[in-house]
């Protein structure tokens, strides 16, 4: 008689960088006795939503809407995406400077993301429209806002597409803290309990390894969730946010969440309550 697998649901979103750490896991190179791996392809801010209710056992998520979620869930200590000196980008159809661009209505990815909170640090309290990130550039190509804030590879290729650099908040971050920008994480539900959230994070961390150390199959397979991008692009873009940092946030990339939490804190985007000192990272002793 065949053992039945516990089904574990994984939320993550359709773009090259979770496609690619998760690879391993949804082609079933990595052998989990026990354990299947059911994967749910949203955008973060849907993914933000699900996570209040608690529907997948694993879900990436921003940062930024961690702390309204950590009664259910543990963020593990792999699985980030940081932006080291780079992140989300504002741009404009027409060249304008920042202090132009702070007083025009700009479309967001979503009251949820980071990039959301990384914005408010930057310029303080703006006018914002939630827009699907995948459709931002366009509309303001299409003239329907001036500014937009750009998340995953249009990072990388908003220049050929004739629109304009305001700000690099991953730049911005780097250089008022010194530290890495915390944009994405994984989570793992804490009603499983103890053991189990320690083995799930074990094989996210395995499917992250698979990947970076063999990965043609699975920079081909990511390349399907770029929208587009050529094969040069889509290396680049998963190297920026699947790395190092990705398998082990390091000191100062929990450093670098606890920060961006309470500066969310500081200016009411972040429940006040919540102690960042003590936060835990499940597969991490610091």
């Amino acid at each position: 008689m065949q053992d039945e697998s516990r089904r574990i649901r994984v939320g993550h979103s359709p773009d090259p960088d979770d496609a690619f750490m998760f690879h391993a896991l949804t082609s079933g190179s990595l052998e989990t006795p026990g354990r299947s791996y059911e994967h749910v392809l949203l955008d973060i801010e849907t993914l933000n939503r699900h996570a209040l209710e608690g529907r997948y056992e694993i879900s990436a998520v921003s940062i930024h809407s961690f702390p309204r979620i950590s009664d259910r869930y543990h963020l593990m200590n792999c699985g980030a995406s940081m932006g080291e000196g780079y992140g989300p980008i504002l741009i404009s159809k027409t060249v304008l400077n920042q202090d132009e661009a702070k007083r025009k209505k700009i479309a967001i990815p979503g009251l949820g993301t980071s990039a959301y909170l990384a914005l408010r640090l930057a310029w303080g309290d703006v006018r914002v429209e939630v827009v699907p990130f995948d459709e931002i550039l366009h509309r303001v190509l299409e003239g329907q806002y001036e500014v937009g804030l750009i998340i995953h590879e249009r990072q990388l290729t908003w220049a050929e597409d004739g629109v304009h650099l305001v700000l690099d908040l991953g730049v911005w971050w780097n250089e008022t803290t010194g530290l890495p920008l915390p944009l994405g994480g994984n989570v793992v539900r804490k009603d499983l309990g103890e053991e189990l959230c320690v083995q799930l994070t074990s094989d996210v961390r395995e499917s992250i390894m698979h990947s970076l150390e063999d990965p043609d199959a699975a920079l081909e397979f990511s390349k399907a969730w770029g929208r587009g991008i050529d094969d040069d692009t889509n290396r680049e873009f998963v190297g920026m946010y699947v790395n190092q940092r990705t398998i082990d946030y390091g000191a100062d990339g929990r450093e670098g969440i606890r920060l961006f939490l309470s500066e969310g804190q500081r200016i009411g985007l972040v429940r006040g309550d919540m102690d960042v000192d003590t936060l835990r990272f499940i597969g991490s002793k610091g």
